[in-house]
């Protein structure tokens, strides 16, 4: 795990990067990809020799790490032996994925439909429930993201999906929880909760229940800002949902296999929902996987009724084969219970003693491996440290501190005003003691600009 500097050959692939590839969310000629030379554990390095501890698991897919000896290994095996096949087979790759997640998922959620990622897996989501209550509407949050294909960015409650908004998507956004920036006017979280229930069931009313066919909620909401929802609310939306027969959607694409310290976020809340989304850490992304997992009832509604909908790489068996090995070997390893323990022993304590010392930390928030810092300019006002969805020189502040990050071998997740808090989920407690202190050194940074 030595990084080898080879400066030359970093230089070719920035210049063949920078001639070819078309970069997503990016303004091309603003962009400086670095260049990759390897990738191991917690850590990836450059070409200069420079090593990072991945503070982000990528784009918090990589729940094992990087490059794990079993996965690797049973990637060449399968493709070895069966490298693709069309998805009306049955494989046993695909099948053992199929059933290894099926073992995990709450409730009767025991069918799964696989897709090539997490966008596609709320496409189909969305397809199904569409059908299966013959409804148009679909009620989903602010502050979510749900993904990059056009019904998916529809549904997203952020930024990105200004561009793509068609108006005309047949989605009705609502506030969920969130006490520290409460739309409610909420003292607790037991009034958020109530007040957000509430909220919710006058916005199916004006909306006319009958019109909705799903409300899609991330159980823990993501890159928006991972805000874990109060006790009581995830069974509350339950309880309309199944009030008003409107299928219950649950996102867990970010925080499924591990993140939170459970399987499935849901387990944290003791509530089953009809359909449950999922990709990245279902195999840490060595090859690209999603699905949706479905429920008995909504599966009956395509017994014998054909279900409109499939892709040429449904399950396909690298992919699978992939899955199967990331699944066992979090199961084997012990790295579900790993993120669990280490969240609450090395990440929270950390992170909460970090809050008293840097006036820049507004609100820490997070369980598991899944941890927000939120960076204000000022902690009474709670006046965010750069604007809402700032660039160039207002998100001057955030920029200060993730090269100090990277000055100090962390590599952040940062989004807006925050950064989250996100290594793999089998980081070990020195990773993670190293990772908070380069954190620390960068909020020194974050704090010159608080009032």
């Amino acid at each position: 795990m030595t990084p080898q500097p080879n400066p030359e050959a970093g230089a070719a692939v920035k210049a063949a990067d920078r001639a070819h590839v078309f970069h997503s969310w990016s303004a091309q000629d603003l962009i400086d990809p670095p260049a990759v030379a390897g990738a191991e554990g917690s850590y990836f390095w450059d070409y200069d020799g420079r090593r990072y501890l991945d503070f982000a698991s990528g784009l918090v897919y990589t729940n094992i790490g990087y490059q794990h000896p079993k996965v690797v290994a049973a990637i060449q095996e399968q493709a070895a032996n069966l490298a693709t096949f069309a998805p009306a087979f049955a494989v046993e790759a695909r099948s053992e994925a199929a059933r290894l997640i099926a073992e995990r998922t709450p409730g009767d959620l025991d069918k799964i439909f696989f897709t090539n990622g997490g966008a596609d897996a709320v496409e189909h989501a969305v397809r199904m429930a569409r059908l299966h209550t013959g409804r148009p509407k679909v009620l989903s949050a602010y502050r979510s993201y749900h993904g990059g294909t056009q019904q998916a960015v529809n549904i997203t409650g952020d930024p990105r999906r200004w561009p793509s908004d068609s108006g005309s998507a047949g989605v009705v956004r609502f506030w969920a929880p969130f006490l520290y920036r409460s739309r409610f006017y909420a003292e607790s979280e037991q009034q958020e909760c109530a007040r957000a229930l509430e909220h919710l069931e006058a916005t199916i009313a004006f909306e006319g229940p009958a019109t909705i066919a799903a409300i899609i909620l991330e159980t823990v909401p993501g890159t928006a800002g991972i805000m874990v929802p109060p006790p009581g609310y995830l069974a509350g939306v339950r309880e309309l949902c199944d009030k008003y027969g409107i299928v219950f959607v649950l996102d867990e694409v970010m925080a499924g296999f591990g993140r939170t310290g459970t399987w499935f976020a849901a387990d944290l809340f003791d509530v089953v929902p009809d359909l449950i989304t999922f990709a990245k850490g279902v195999n840490s992304g060595y090859v690209p996987l999603g699905g949706v997992a479905i429920s008995d009832k909504i599966a009956q509604t395509f017994g014998k009724r054909v279900y409109p909908g499939g892709l040429t790489y449904s399950g396909h068996p690298l992919a699978c084969a992939a899955a199967v090995a990331t699944i066992n070997v979090m199961a084997e390893e012990g790295i579900v219970e790993n993120a669990e323990r280490l969240g609450a022993e090395v990440v929270e304590p950390a992170l909460r003693e970090l809050a008293e010392r840097h006036p820049s930390v507004g609100d820490v928030r997070g369980v598991g491996m899944f941890w927000a810092v939120e960076l204000v300019r000022n902690r009474e006002t709670r006046e965010p440290l750069v604007p809402y969805n700032a660039a160039g020189e207002a998100n001057a502040p955030m920029a200060a501190f993730g090269a100090a990050a990277k000055a100090n071998g962390l590599w952040p997740f940062i989004n807006m005003n925050r950064t989250h808090v996100v290594p793999p989920c089998n980081a070990t407690a020195a990773e993670l003691k190293e990772g908070l202190a380069a954190l620390d050194a960068a909020l020194s940074v974050a704090d010159e600009y608080t009032d």
